[in-house]
């Protein structure tokens, strides 16, 4: 498999994959024009698969890549996107590559110079790691929107707009990071979900230089209904960034300003498809999950409040999470994660309520507005943790 590869290569692009057989070949050719055009074709496109039903490898392989050679595997692993994208990383540091992209394997929205904005930072020696920076519809990306966004800027101090966005780029530095503690990892929930938040904190606390945003205008993708599917990836994000957060509170713990991750490129005025939101279901779903003795016990003085209002405010949401981490970093007890999922439907229920007539411009000034009241409790989380 590997014997026709080059030697070495400028970029890697990444693509991890579980049947996404209709969707890759848009990612890869794409990838290959931007490969060609700012890279002067040296590079290589990986498909990093997890036993796709549907031929996805095929598709791939099949598809028109120009003169940028690729290669598709299953990875070996636990399943899931972390395990994918660890072996992109070691293939990449095998062909000493000074760059990797990641793309999400169901994209509908990338374009060839996304492979230049994802890179140029760290092209240009300004940075050993970029996020995305996409215009978003205010009910996508809701993990990052309640969680992972505010509680990263808050604590570590770097305001990184989508620490999972699932679009990166990644520098030889970060690299040799990311492998030393790869097999530590590679049996936790790293290799699942949890891939996005662990590289991007990992980035914030290692790397010598920023972390970059790089504007790529709007992500369009297949979305998932809050409500419907995103419970086992809030476990494994939320539990990996709470991992972190325990871990390295040395590092964070003297941060207390907060500094905008540097935008690279101009950004996009693009239109962004709507999504649909169930606020009744989630509300169902809050209710239901209040059933739950764990749950009920994490509500704690708020129990009545949420009972009567069947949702969350901020101000109770932030309570509850900054307890749940305090409670967490005794045990380290995934259950107590798991716990915090009606909850977090609850709090996206009261977000979905108060911005349902607000147009997207004025929705993100709330979610910025949020990381207020996620900082006035960092003083507390010290002296608990």
């Amino acid at each position: 498999m590997l014997q026709n590869l080059p030697k070495r290569v400028k970029v890697v692009v990444g693509i991890p994959s579980y049947n996404n057989a209709e969707t890759i070949s848009f990612v890869s050719e794409t990838a290959a024009e931007g490969i060609f055009e700012y890279f002067g074709s040296d590079g290589l496109i990986v498909n990093a698969d997890g036993g796709s039903k549907d031929g996805t490898k095929e598709v791939f392989m099949k598809t028109e890549t120009k003169n940028v050679p690729k290669i598709a595997y299953d990875y070996i692993g636990l399943p899931g996107k972390g395990s994918a994208m660890l072996s992109v990383i070691e293939l990449a540091k095998n062909l000493d590559a000074k760059a990797i992209v990641f793309l999400d394997s169901d994209l509908k929205s990338v374009r060839p110079w996304w492979i230049e904005r994802l890179t140029g930072p760290i092209m240009k020696g300004l940075s050993d790691y970029v996020t995305p920076y996409y215009v978003r519809h205010k009910y996508d990306g809701t993990i990052t929107n309640q969680v992972c966004y505010p509680l990263v800027t808050s604590l570590f101090g770097q305001a990184v707009r989508q620490p999972i966005g699932g679009d990166f780029g990644v520098g030889k530095n970060m690299i040799d990071v990311y492998l030393k503690t790869a097999s530590s990892v590679a049996k936790t929930d790293v290799a699942r979900f949890g891939i996005d938040i662990w590289m991007t904190t990992n980035a914030i606390l290692n790397s010598n230089k920023k972390v970059y945003q790089a504007a790529l205008g709007a992500k369009v993708h297949d979305p998932k209904d809050p409500g419907a599917d995103l419970s086992p990836m809030f476990k494994q994000v939320v539990g990996t960034l709470f991992d972190i957060i325990v871990d390295s509170v040395s590092k964070w713990k003297d941060i207390d300003s907060i500094e905008e991750a540097p935008i690279y490129g101009e950004i996009p005025q693009v239109a962004v498809e709507p999504i649909n939101i169930n606020i009744e279901n989630l509300k169902k779903q809050l209710l239901e999950g209040l059933k739950n003795e764990e749950t009920k016990r994490l509500a704690n003085d708020h129990l009545e409040t949420i009972m009567e209002k069947k949702k969350l405010p901020l101000q109770t949401w932030v309570d509850i999470l900054f307890n749940a981490l305090i409670e967490y970093s005794k045990n380290k007890d995934k259950k107590l994660v798991e716990s915090l999922v009606p909850l977090y439907f609850g709090r996206v229920a009261d977000f979905a309520e108060l911005t349902k007539d607000m147009n997207e411009v004025e929705a993100e000034k709330v979610i910025r507005d949020q990381i207020k009241v996620f900082k006035n409790k960092k003083v507390e989380l010290m002296k608990k943790l």
